[in-house]
């Protein structure tokens, strides 16, 4: 460091002066008056401090400097604030209550009264551009993609393709299957995903399954209104009157019988032992909840018999106990035994035809084994079938009926597709599948 000149030290005064000639004061220099820099940045231009500040460059770069800095700051808030507060208002803000303020208000003409009507017995037109709230994604190729809600398998597709049984080996045809409603599966306390799961109806089967849940709320009626929209919603999410309900929807065979679809894709690399395990767990749980209950049931009708008190037909002591029900579950186990690796968005497929016949199929990912053995992309393993409709019914069960279902996120949503599916008229849903 250099050193400090001597005549920094000097007294700003002559040496020589009369002893008579008046004293000066001597004049603090300007940077030694504020006590601190943030004092001097404070600090207004007008007043006795504008000489310090004009002549110190420094000081005035340092406050021209803050305020851009202000002003650059601020303008970022702005423009954060008009980006969040639409998708604040699109969120929260509450349709009915627009519509509801609407039909009171005298000067609303009749046309703005329609926008959101509360009272229609079919979908409005929206349907068709969102799947329950959620926006459907339209790729390139016009396939409608629906959101899940998991970055792991971000889209499931609104219809699918399935081959059928009918079709020949030389020339096989397909079916197309519309989705319903979806899920994630989540276990243990940490809520890992393990797959998402949808369900999907053949679309000529859409009118019998609404017919068959109308009749469950109003034989007599061919769509449901409001309030008895709520009540059959009430009905399906419970956890023993859904499995009554579901039970007899699926035990119907032939000409009514309905034909459905799981979709199940594993939100992370994982293998058929233990997805077979999982399922195995559900449907032995399942039996042996519906053995329990029907013991239950025939020791009360023992005890009330001589009262002569007619109590619900207990469940038949022969439908899961018999030997072959038995082997329908080791032929069930036997179509994931020795599978490998299920990829992470791979896709399994259970069906469920007019008779109740179980059929899984496989559709593997580019980087499974089975296309690096020069299989192509996006074709069914066909995994086996069982013929026993109460192993087909069980597995459905799994998701939509009891207290306890293997995913209640994707039974809420299956409800909530039935309850789109009732509010139109029996037979016009087939033509107006776009807007499940």
């Amino acid at each position: 460091m250099n050193p400090a000149p001597i005549t920094r030290f000097l007294p700003k005064r002559p040496i020589y002066r009369c002893l008579n000639f008046p004293r000066t004061p001597v004049r603090t220099p300007q940077r030694c008056r504020y006590n601190s820099t943030r004092d001097a940045l404070t600090k207004d231009y007008n007043g006795s401090n504008a000489d310090a500040f004009m002549k110190d460059p420094l000081r005035r770069e340092e406050i021209e400097r803050r305020k851009l800095i202000q002003g650059r700051n601020r303008a970022a808030l702005g423009a954060a604030l008009c980006m969040l507060l639409p998708i604040v208002i699109i969120q929260f803000y509450d349709l009915d209550d627009l519509s509801n303020k609407k039909k009171e208000s005298k000067s609303t003409s009749s046309s703005n009264s329609s926008w959101f009507p509360s009272d229609r017995a079919d979908a409005p037109a929206s349907a068709t551009r969102d799947f329950q709230g959620k926006p459907v994604v339209v790729t390139d190729s016009n396939e409608e993609l629906v959101p899940t809600g998991t970055s792991y398998v971000p889209f499931f597709p609104r219809s699918i393709q399935l081959p059928t049984t009918s079709g020949s080996e030389t020339a096989p045809s397909s079916e197309e299957y519309t989705l319903l409603g979806l899920g994630i599966r989540k276990v243990s306390f940490l809520r890992v995903q393990v797959y998402v799961v949808g369900l999907y109806v053949k679309n000529s089967s859409l009118p019998l399954l609404q017919s068959a849940l109308i009749k469950h709320v109003n034989p007599a009626a061919s769509a449901l209104i409001p309030g008895e929209k709520d009540h059959l919603r009430r009905v399906l999410l419970d956890g023993e009157s859904s499995e009554r309900v579901w039970d007899d929807v699926l035990q119907r065979r032939g000409l009514d019988g309905i034909e459905m679809a799981l979709r199940v894709v594993p939100t992370r690399g994982t293998d058929f032992k233990h997805l077979q395990d999982g399922w195995m767990r559900g449907l032995t749980n399942r039996t042996q909840d519906t053995q329990r209950r029907q013991q239950q049931l025939l020791a009360q009708q023992q005890q009330e018999q001589a009262k002569k008190i007619n109590l619900p037909k207990p469940v038949d002591p022969s439908e899961f106990a018999d030997e072959s029900f038995g082997e329908s579950m080791r032929a069930f186990r036997s179509l994931f035994a020795g599978r490998g690796k299920a990829a992470k968005g791979s896709v399994i497929i259970f069906t469920r035809d007019a008779e109740g016949v179980f059929r899984a199929l496989y559709q593997s990912q580019p980087q499974d084994q089975n296309v690096r053995k020069g299989k192509k992309d996006g074709e069914f393993v066909h995994l086996g079938e069982v013929k026993d409709e109460r192993v087909s019914r069980l597995v459905w069960e799994l998701y939509l009926g009891g207290k306890n279902v293997s995913s209640e996120e994707a039974r809420k949503s299956v409800v909530e597709g039935c309850i789109n599916l009732v509010e139109r008229p029996v037979g016009s849903v087939e033509g107006m599948v776009g807007g499940l």
